[in-house]
């Protein structure tokens, strides 16, 4: 019988992790949606598990055929000692080639940017982050998607009264 203080050493945690980026879909239109991993330090992924990170003003890059998430905010972990790590450095994502090259295609040829949209942690303990190929809106988009945003709020006033 496993006693629940054993659960989480047998690699069973409850994950609870998942930040998410909210400005990304108002301000851009997603086109395709991908699953990374993320190269991390020890004290990195101590901090995301206690939920100390921010992907709200971050973006990816490419440099050197490789894909970074730039600006994302993780902070100092708070038990560990002078080998701490720096809370804004770039952190490289991890991808298969064939998903690198078409991101990569897509990124120089069209104009289209990178974004993240939620940092998570998996079943098995590793952080995951879920990232966006998107295009820009532009002003009447936006205008348009909070018109429609009142429009779902009335109706649902609408139908509470009904009911």
């Amino acid at each position: 019988m496993l006693f629940p203080q054993s659960l989480y050493f047998c690699g069973y945690m409850k994950n609870t992790i998942n930040i998410k980026n909210r400005k990304a879909k108002f301000n851009y239109e997603f086109l395709d949606k991908y699953t990374a991993g993320i190269k991390l330090a020890g004290t990195e992924i101590k901090a995301i598990r206690e939920g100390k990170a921010s992907i709200a003003e971050s973006f990816c890059e490419f440099n050197n055929h490789e894909l970074f998430v730039i600006n994302m905010h993780v902070e100092e972990y708070s038990h560990a000692t002078h080998f701490n790590h720096n809370p804004k450095s770039e952190r490289k994502l991890l991808l298969q080639r064939r998903e690198l090259r078409k991101l990569e295609k897509e990124v120089q040829n069209s104009g289209l940017t990178i974004i993240p949209l939620r940092l998570f942690i998996n079943d098995r303990g590793l952080a995951k982050l879920q990232i966006a190929l998107a295009k820009g809106k532009k002003v009447y988009d936006k205008r348009e998607t909070i018109k429609d945003r009142e429009n779902k709020r009335r109706l649902d006033r609408i139908q509470k009264e009904y009911k």
